[in-house]
């Protein structure tokens, strides 16, 4: 039974949403851990049962209690099975600034933290990874090798903008995602669209939220307001950045979603190949954009799609979880990957930067945002 409501008010209203729980177990099959661990402490049950029994003092703060928080991956997708509306996003973050009071985060962490809301010292320390990344042993190249940066910074525009639209670019996809902006800017300027990429922004701040340094989110955001005030349209391109982002902002479009409503003013050449699509779990319960994307990838004639639905329903990726726990993230990642390897697909897409660089870290073979493999696809009038 839960244990009894505190007699004053909780400091976060963690015990209030935990209380919104009515313990059906629906969640269940749907979260990653518990279907790896079989556990009931790995499920979203057990997690809100023990943060509320750690927020009024009635089990002890554990290094075993920690655990069961830190292997949460944040997927969300108990949510979207909760009959009684719980909140468990919200509930994680409150129970991890908790957890994050009582005992530091690893060096790890504190690192990724420090770095990703320094996008100059970020810039500066992924381009000296690049560099360095051949000379470097396995243990050492945690992600893949960033792309080399453009020879020019041209970018297409629209011959006759109809409107402007600002693109998010974040921390980590400032050198990873180059060419990916570059696509979003080919398919903006087919359907109309001139692109800006607004200076002084940054991290959106969901990985600081999800470890439980809510003013860190906080300042984060605060900065992005200011580098997107004035405009109207501000499109994201990471479904894990989009809800942190919208809420900074009040309101950002998922840029898949956006590019969906003018689909049909988009032309493609056929592409008579199978690729691989993988739906990450921030598009599928947060962004919402998968039925998009399903409907931009048919416009592309004789292509084939595969899915990728099994394992856990989560890579592991799960922001920085895939770096400071890399052997679990391995095993979510597995049997997706195998599912890859044997479907014949020579490419695989997902919508996540933080999937990508995780799936990009077990296969040969590209992985690739869905947008920048349908900017490939452009007729050749279209792709000029």
């Amino acid at each position: 039974m839960p244990a009894a409501r505190p007699p004053t008010p909780d400091p976060l209203p963690l015990v209030a949403l935990a209380d919104r729980c009515v313990q059906c177990g629906l969640c269940l099959p749907a979260c990653p851990t518990y279907g790896r661990d079989r556990l009931e402490a790995e499920s979203p049950r057990g997690r809100i049962a023990l943060a509320r029994a750690l927020a009024l003092g009635t089990v002890p703060a554990t290094v075993v209690a920690d655990t069961h928080l830190d292997h949460c991956l944040g997927c969300r997708s108990c949510e979207a099975v909760c009959p009684a509306g719980v909140e468990y996003g919200n509930l994680l973050v409150a129970a991890r600034s908790r957890q994050r009071e009582r005992r530091p985060p690893p060096w790890r962490q504190r690192l990724i933290e420090a770095l990703t809301a320094r996008p100059r010292l970020l810039g500066a320390a992924l381009s000296l990874y690049r560099l360095a990344h051949p000379a470097l042993p396995a243990a050492w190249r945690p992600l893949p090798r960033p792309p080399a940066p453009p020879r020019t910074a041209a970018s297409p525009s629209a011959p006759t903008p109809q409107a402007r639209a600002a693109v998010f670019v974040g921390c980590v996809a400032g050198a990873y995602e180059r060419p990916l902006r570059t696509a979003l800017a080919h398919l903006a300027a087919a359907v109309g669209i001139a692109l800006d990429a607004p200076a002084g922004q940054g991290c959106c701040g969901a990985l600081h939220a999800h470890a439980g340094d809510p003013a860190g989110a906080a300042a984060l955001a605060d900065a992005n307001r200011r580098a997107f005030s004035g405009h109207r349209t501000v499109l994201t391109l990471a479904s894990g950045c989009h809800e942190s982002l919208a809420r900074s902002l009040g309101g950002a479009r998922d840029a898949i979603d956006f590019l969906a409503e003018h689909g049909e003013r988009l032309r493609f050449r056929p592409a008579a190949q199978r690729v691989a699509l993988h739906l990450p779990c921030s598009q599928r319960n947060l962004s919402r954009s998968a039925p998009a994307l399903r409907r931009l990838l048919a416009r592309v004639p004789h292509l084939q799609v595969v899915e990728l639905d099994a394992g856990y329903g989560c890579c592991g990726a799960s922001g920085s979880q895939m770096l400071t726990d890399p052997a679990r993230a391995a095993d979510f990642r597995a049997p997706l990957l195998e599912q890859f390897a044997r479907s014949g697909a020579t490419v695989l897409l997902s919508a996540n930067i933080g999937c990508r660089l995780h799936l990009a870290g077990g296969t040969g073979l590209p992985v690739l945002h869905p947008l920048e493999f349908l900017a490939q696809c452009l007729d050749a009038e279209q792709a000029a």
